[in-house]
């Protein structure tokens, strides 16, 4: 722990080596976190960038006398980039592929997958329709994998507040999708 705040303060103070072995030390965590939710590694890739410009931007900003560890307030970041980006995207884009590309598959397996994708994409969609708030206790759950006492912790709420967003969004998940 103190060699993460001495990379901090190294890094508040302009260190560009410290600054390029913190963002080494969480990236691949991060680029596994925001592709499980673009499932497109160019899309994942520019995110995670993002979210490194961002974080050395405001790392001046950052007290780790106020509660929140380095890690919780990096999957914050990360959240609120997330969910700017879900926001902003009005289009799908479409990839056309030639036939020789293509491998002969098992159909039964094709199309039980494409079925998980397709579900995956909608959920994913209809789950950007909610405020964020709502948006960043799921993320962080189902592809964060934090526990709703971490989530607490980084939103600054109630775990009982957390609770109670992520059941009533799961709810409305399962009524929306109830086949």
């Amino acid at each position: 722990m103190d060699d993460l705040l001495r990379l901090i303060r190294r890094t508040k103070n302009g260190d560009r080596d410290a600054a390029d072995a913190l963002v080494w030390k969480y990236y691949d965590e991060v680029y596994r976190f925001v592709s499980k939710q673009t499932s497109d590694g160019e899309i994942a890739r520019d995110l995670t960038q993002e979210i490194f410009i961002s974080l050395l931007k405001t790392i001046g900003r950052y007290d780790p006398k106020k509660g929140a560890g380095f890690r919780t307030w990096l999957y914050k970041i990360g959240t609120d980039k997330i969910i700017d980006y879900f926001r902003s995207r009005v289009t799908h884009t479409c990839e056309t592929l030639s036939l020789d590309e293509i491998e002969p598959i098992n159909i039964r397996d094709f199309t039980q997958e494409v079925e998980n994708k397709e579900l995956a994409e909608s959920i994913r969609v209809y789950v950007n329709g909610f405020p964020p708030d709502s948006q960043k206790i799921f993320r962080l759950h189902i592809y964060g994998c934090y526990t709703f006492a971490e989530i607490a912790e980084i939103l600054h709420m109630p775990e009982g507040s957390v609770k109670s967003k992520y059941y009533r969004l799961l709810s409305k998940i399962r009524e929306k999708f109830n086949d």
